[in-house]
């Protein structure tokens, strides 16, 4: 599902169900030591996912560990993102010379659970999800486009945003949403980065969305 919103320089691997033949590597294993079975799987399968993804562009299995902050630590050269929800996983990651950075997000379509809405939408925010279509869950797209935004801001600035740090619109007819950043905008590259445009995709009973910035 996800290379479907992806740009060309952007290379990606995902799994719809089980994948039997993922493997963790010797130096991830100390990672989820600790962890329950079913993180352990998760996990395995999303990275296997990502060594997938670097090899179509050329380069050999390596680990990919985790930072201070649990963003996966790529190879020199490359950005990259990884997710991973009930029985989806997927990884995405291109070559720094080609984008500055990719976040996606994959989430199951439901609504999101009691409590939830107010902390990651902005009064706005909640007034445009009240005039959107019925019949789809736009309350977790938003959730899951913001997922995807932290993901593509952070390697870029190594600095916490919020979900009230970030204001969304969708773009039915596109199928694509643009974010507003609403703290003081860091350089990137000499440019102050003020928000960026992603896209999203519902199928299968999931959402993924995507942001990628050449």
């Amino acid at each position: 599902m996800i290379e479907d919103l992806l740009p060309a320089e952007v290379v990606s691997a995902d799994v719809l169900g089980d994948d039997p033949d993922a493997r963790l590597l010797p130096e991830e294993e100390p990672e989820v030591a600790k962890a329950v079975e079913k993180r352990v799987r998760e996990y395995t399968i999303a990275r296997s996912c990502a060594r997938r993804a670097l090899g179509k562009l050329g380069l050999p299995e390596v680990a990919i560990l985790r930072g201070a902050k649990r963003q996966p630590l790529w190879p020199e050269g490359i950005v990259g993102s990884i997710t991973h929800t009930r029985g989806y996983y997927a990884a995405a990651v291109a070559r720094a010379d080609e984008m500055l950075t990719v976040g996606i997000d994959a989430e199951t379509h439901e609504v999101l659970p009691d409590g939830v809405l107010g902390i990651v939408t902005l009064p706005e925010e909640r007034e445009m999800l009240a005039g959107l279509p019925a019949g789809t869950h736009w309350d977790r797209i938003l959730f899951s486009a913001k997922e995807s935004v932290y993901k593509a801001w952070f390697p870029l600035t190594h600095k916490w945003l919020g979900f009230d740090d970030a204001r969304l619109t969708f773009h039915l007819d596109e199928n694509k949403f643009s974010v507003e950043l609403l703290v003081e905008p860091p350089l990137v590259r000499g440019t102050p980065l003020t928000g960026f445009d992603g896209r999203y995709l519902i199928r299968d009973g999931y959402v993924v969305t995507a942001i990628a910035v050449r």
